[in-house]
């Protein structure tokens, strides 16, 4: 399944009221661990159709990222029925990313 990208338009929507757990990436254009991990989580996206992976620019995206509390970038938090479960703040491999699925 393909990344989604996030807006405070769509996040309740694909997140809050998901089926699936969604991974989400808040992210920055300008930030490199960002861009390092940009690839991990478009492969996870790929090879996993029981999750959901989206992305949300916390530049464009100031209202969630304040609401999700976010001051380190990149910050990927799962969320499950709605609920933030597990976070992982920083650069970190695939393996530990498919930890947080667990």
């Amino acid at each position: 399944m393909k990344e989604i990208t996030l807006t405070k338009e769509n996040f309740e929507a694909e997140v809050i009221k998901s089926e699936k757990p969604v991974l989400v990436d808040f992210w920055a254009a300008w930030c490199g661990p960002c861009r390092m991990l940009s690839p991990i989580l478009s492969e996870i996206a790929e090879e996993n159709d029981d999750i959901k992976v989206g992305k949300v620019n916390v530049d464009e995206q100031i209202e969630l990222a304040m609401a999700y509390k976010v001051s380190s970038i990149p910050l990927v938090i799962l969320f499950k029925n709605g609920e933030a479960v597990k976070k992982s703040v920083g650069y970190c491999p695939k393996e530990e990313i498919l930890e947080l699925l667990k």
